[in-house]
């Protein structure tokens, strides 16, 4: 496969079919993306293949409170967990998440309610001894640090695209990081980047729809000029 056309279709997954991913396959995946860049070649990624059925379960389970405050942020109009947000108007928001929780367990549930259910599940650590955090201290987190994770995490999902295989990233379970972090036997210096479902896609799209590149791209200022071809 040409890497433009990898870039242009290696959407997000989250529909698979029962075909299983072996530990062999998932393997030859990380074997690959490994070749990801990071901060001084630090390499500061770990991956944690989750198997167990109980693990599986209580990862599920940190997953779903995030996401159902994320569907009733969404659908009050707000963008979800926005750090300029106004706290108010999403602490009217987030009272209608119990009522979303209990209609999808009504309703059998999707990705989310079945999470403990896909072929290949990842979560992906970032050891912060080894992250060059340029805007440590800026406050509780760090953005820039995200740089010598994230492009591996994409690598992953580029090598399963090539497999044939498809996934999502998400990082959802970030709104119950403590049950995560001690479910996985994290130690002070791990962070949880993200959580990757992987597996055979039950359909795949042939066209991704995204902005175009005047809309976010400008010369010499933010307000630049639009770049254009």
């Amino acid at each position: 496969m040409q890497t433009r056309e990898a870039l242009r279709t290696t959407g997000a997954v989250r529909e698979f079919d029962a075909t299983p991913v072996d530990r062999r396959t998932i393997y030859e995946l990380l074997d690959a993306a490994r070749f990801a860049p990071s901060g001084g070649n630090r390499q500061c990624w770990r991956v944690v293949v989750v198997e167990d059925p109980a693990t599986r379960r209580a990862l599920r389970d940190a997953y779903l409170p995030g996401w159902y405050e994320y569907l009733a942020l969404a659908r009050a109009g707000l963008v979800p967990f926005s750090v300029f947000a106004d706290r108010d108007e999403e602490a009217v928001a987030l009272l209608d998440a119990p009522a979303i929780a209990s209609r999808a367990a009504e309703g059998g549930g999707g990705f989310a309610e079945h999470l403990d259910e896909v072929p290949a599940l990842l979560v992906v650590l970032a050891d912060l001894r080894n992250v060059a955090a340029m805007d440590r201290g800026d406050g509780a987190t760090t953005f820039v640090g995200g740089a010598s994770v994230y492009p591996f995490a994409w690598s992953i999902l580029l090598a399963a695209r090539d497999a044939g295989l498809g996934g999502v990233l998400t990082t959802m379970v970030r709104r119950r990081d403590d049950d995560v972090r001690t479910l996985l036997a994290c130690q002070p210096y791990h962070e949880v980047a993200c959580v990757i479902a992987l597996g055979t896609p039950i359909a795949r799209a042939t066209k991704l729809t995204r902005s175009a590149v005047e809309t976010f791209a400008t010369i010499d200022a933010v307000d630049g000029a639009p770049l254009e071809p």
